[in-house]
């Protein structure tokens, strides 16, 4: 059961959010990105290559798991790899759908990431998952750096 005190503070914690949302002219304001730029393509096709980027890495660390019980040692670094890219992935979409203000800054880390799962998962060019797995990494890696570009904070990720 839910105290009163519990309910009172849910109550104005759901009336402050409110309040702040439709700001002081009664409109709800539009996403900005972390440039100050309305939050429009860009944003919506960035946050949409990370989560695809972070399902696909999921995907191939789970086939890497597999490979590993098998014996296939080579695939350990590449597991770890596609679950951190997929972290990354996951925040970075969270972020930019939203128009955080570490939008930039998360696409960066999220290009980076992307590289190195790009780079680890080609070096296995005959296995489909892992090509695949690469292929969604380059595609995550460019657009993000398109995002950070379009947000003015280029940080030599050009």
């Amino acid at each position: 059961m839910v105290g009163r005190r519990a309910f009172t503070v849910a109550g104005l914690t759901a009336v402050a959010l409110g309040a702040w949302q439709q700001g002081a002219s009664g409109q709800v304001p539009a996403a900005k990105s972390a440039g100050g730029h309305e939050h429009g393509e860009m944003s919506d096709a960035c946050a949409k290559a990370c989560s695809d980027c972070q399902r696909e890495c999921e995907s191939c660390a789970a086939h890497c798991a597999d490979q590993l019980e098998s014996g296939k040692k080579d695939h350990a670094t590449t597991l770890a790899t596609c679950l951190d890219c997929a972290a990354f992935c996951a925040t970075a979409a969270s972020i930019v759908a939203r128009g955080g203000p570490f939008s930039a800054l998360i696409c960066k880390a999220c290009v980076d990431a992307c590289a190195m799962c790009g780079k680890e998962c080609e070096k296995f060019p005959d296995d489909k998952h892992m090509k695949e797995c690469a292929a969604e990494c380059r595609k995550c890696e460019k657009t993000c750096k398109e995002m950070v570009a379009h947000a003015g904070h280029d940080h030599g990720t050009k």
